[in-house]
């Protein structure tokens, strides 16, 4: 049994070129009002283990109508390894599952109840759920991060890079500027002799062994 959850705990897979979709995006509105976002807390590691038996006990206790999308907050990020690009799916706050419900005691305890689940986020015993604010920078930043992955690389002021794609591909130039934020590189590249700025993305160049 040891063995089988040290199976279930172990990260992601990863793929090359493609994100390994996975976890509910948010998509449409539930059909019930009253339902809102509330944060539990699960074993770290067993996260999609407590999201499918979330979903499994919804479906075995006719509960579509008070528990709707499960969510691991989770972001895709892009390595780039021996110079292929390779994307994974990494949690952002492990430890953490979402679930959209309409709250009482009986949706209370079957969620409380599922193996893994350790209990909700809140004050006391009263579960407290998501602001609209909250809902806007987690439910939705997983949403964005499949849209635009975060590329995971890390690039320092005087480093030589190759480029890779656009008018400046092959050449090589020495690291400037650095923007982390924006994803950004400034590299001065020669040409025609001279010396020049060239901004580019992080997705735009590679390191040089």
């Amino acid at each position: 049994m040891q063995d089988e959850e040290k199976n279930e705990a172990s990260g992601a897979s990863e793929t090359p070129e493609a994100a390994n979709g996975a976890d509910a995006t948010p998509s449409g509105m539930s059909s019930n009002p009253n339902m809102k976002w509330y944060i539990i807390h699960s074993y770290s590691g067993f996260e999609r283990k407590v999201k499918e038996s979330l979903e499994s006990r919804v479906a075995a206790f006719g509960l579509q109508e008070k528990i709707g999308k499960v969510l691991i907050p989770t972001e895709s990020v892009t390595e780039v390894r021996g110079g292929k690009k390779y994307t994974s799916e990494r949690m952002f706050y492990p430890g953490y599952v979402l679930v959209e419900m309409d709250m009482d005691d009986h949706v209370w305890h079957v969620v409380k109840s599922t193996p893994r689940v350790t209990g909700f986020v809140g004050t006391g015993q009263q579960p407290t759920p998501l602001s609209e604010e909250e809902v806007q920078h987690i439910v939705y930043k997983v949403a964005d991060s499949r849209e635009k992955p975060k590329l995971k690389v890390k690039f320092e002021k005087n480093e030589t890079v190759r480029i890779s794609e656009g008018p400046f591909a092959t050449f090589q130039g020495i690291v400037d500027e650095v923007n982390e934020d924006r994803e950004t590189l400034k590299v001065m590249v020669t040409i025609f002799g001279r010396s020049t700025p060239v901004e580019l993305e992080f997705n735009q160049v590679e390191k040089v062994a």
